[in-house]
């Protein structure tokens, strides 16, 4: 059971860290960089802020052994190419079909533990799924109705959205062995290595951007990874993993209403079933997860 004494409401955290994820879609819509560029600076600043907080954690990377630093490496190349291919996706389909695919996360998460771990799937979690996919379906349908390049894009989502969700059964066999301190440090410093490594190897620029720019890079660093994902790292020490995982409606929502005010991208009819289907299933999906006997859900950093 975990601690019942927060040092604030949690309801506050939980609404800050809510609307701070929804965020990242209008940030990456306002830089004009590329989007390999964006997520290396968006990891190296988040490494730089972290790494005051925990020096005392770092003594704990001697012992890890050499097949969890294999683990850990692999987990930041899953989490760079999340990155890279869901804030490619937004370069051509709309934040709100972008973000409510992203939204899938916890059905693949699902579908991953039960080839990976044999974790079953109950008949409730498995009619969530299904309704959840149909919604998928409906919003690249009518994505392909008004462009190819929006299909693309809701494709390229929906392929981010798949490395994250590996990224995330990584995470659920090595943190068991390694803190989650550590385990998000060493992740995001590794993806930040991956991002460096494809920006020389694709020729672009790596400083000469104007102050505008370094803004946004810090702030996508800032708002949706330390207030949105690490608050909700924190939160796990009150609350159970499914409080938690409910906040995933919260990036569409929020991202959808930000995308309408500042872009005048309004919602599809398509959209609003489709993401009305998805937010069903997951529903379906969290009722069945909240009434399954408690198991270890580590939460990690995405979008």
């Amino acid at each position: 059971m975990k601690s019942t004494s927060p040092p604030v409401p949690l309801l506050i955290p939980l609404i800050v860290g809510m609307i701070a994820i929804s965020f990242a879609p209008i940030l990456v819509r306002y830089s004009d960089a590329p989007v390999s560029v964006q997520g290396m600076y968006r990891m190296l600043f988040t490494v730089l802020i972290m790494l005051p907080f925990g020096t005392r954690q770092l003594k704990s990377l001697s012992s890890v052994s050499r097949k969890d630093w294999g683990l850990l490496a692999l987990a930041g190349f899953f989490l760079a190419l999340h990155f890279l291919l869901w804030m490619e996706s937004l370069n051509f389909t709309s934040i709100a079909s972008s973000t409510i695919i992203l939204s899938l996360e916890p059905v693949f998460v699902m579908i991953g533990a039960f080839f990976a771990f044999k974790d079953r799937i109950g008949k409730l979690s498995l009619i969530g799924l299904l309704t959840a996919l149909i919604g998928a379906f409906i919003v690249g349908s009518g994505d392909i109705g008004l462009s190819g390049e929006a299909f693309k894009g809701d494709v390229l989502s929906l392929l981010g959205t798949l490395a994250i969700v590996a990224n995330m059964l990584i995470a659920k066999v090595i943190l068991t062995r390694v803190p989650s301190f550590v385990y998000s440090l060493t992740v995001f410093a590794v993806a930040f290595v991956c991002f460096a490594i494809y920006n020389v190897a694709t020729d672009s620029t790596f400083i000469h951007y104007p102050p505008r720019e370094w803004l946004i890079f810090v702030l996508l660093a800032i708002v949706p990874t330390v207030f949105g994902h690490m608050i909700f790292n924190w939160l796990l020490q009150y609350v159970k993993a499914t409080t938690i995982s409910i906040t995933v409606f919260a990036e569409p929502v929020g991202a959808s209403l930000l995308g309408m005010l500042l872009f005048r991208e309004m919602v599809s009819a398509f959209q609003l079933v489709g993401g009305a289907f998805i937010i069903a299933g997951l529903l379906l999906y969290m009722r069945a997860e909240y009434s399954a006997p408690s198991a270890a859900n580590p939460k990690t950093e995405a979008a």
